[in-house]
């Protein structure tokens, strides 16, 4: 797993070539160690046991990132997940096992922080990733729903619900979780 700014592994996975190029490359700038796959075939052939972070496309031929989400899961293997998409987000989200989900177009600072907060996740343990991942869910729903829906949402309740049980148990842990959790909320996921 990375331990420094820039010793990373990262995967971009997007089905447009020119799209995950144009990711690739100024994701060079600062990692060391970026690949690209064209597909989701080629990104479950590509991600191993040195993948530290991906960087996914939701909406793919033949090999879906939902899929390739359910196959990283499965071989557990331990690299965070953050889905890079156009894909208008619904409640069907809040049971998918990712990171962080961005709706492109992604800024680019909202991009490299996306990243950086996932690396730094890393290092926290299993509360913090999840509490990361269910504000993530949290505020991509809150963009894309009316009130009413997520009044409406049983489930959405209950991320809510988990959310501050978990920011209960981490504000006694962590002196500066204000700071983090501002950070990580700063982020722009909706395009």
């Amino acid at each position: 797993m990375a331990s420094a700014e820039g010793s990373a592994t990262i995967l971009v996975v997007d089905d447009e070539q020119e799209v995950a190029d144009a990711y690739a490359l100024r994701l060079q700038m600062e990692y060391d160690d970026v690949r690209t796959a064209y597909g989701g075939q080629e990104a479950i052939d590509a991600v191993d046991e040195d993948t530290d972070l991906i960087l996914l496309d939701r909406r793919m031929p033949e090999v879906s990132g939902d899929d390739v989400l359910e196959t990283v899961r499965e071989r557990g293997l331990d690299c965070r997940v953050i889905m890079v998409t156009a894909v208008t987000p619904d409640f069907d989200l809040i049971e998918m096992p990712f990171d962080d989900y961005l709706c492109k177009p992604v800024d680019k600072e909202d991009l490299f922080e996306a990243i950086e907060q996932q690396l730094q996740a890393t290092e926290y343990d299993d509360r913090m990733s999840e509490f990361f991942s269910i504000t993530s869910k949290i505020s991509v729903l809150e963009v894309e729903k009316t009130d009413a829906q997520l009044q409406d949402s049983e489930e959405y309740q209950e991320l809510k619900h988990r959310r501050d049980e978990l920011q209960a148990e981490m504000d006694d842990a962590v002196e500066d979780f204000d700071d983090v959790t501002s950070a990580f909320q700063a982020i722009g996921r909706s395009g």
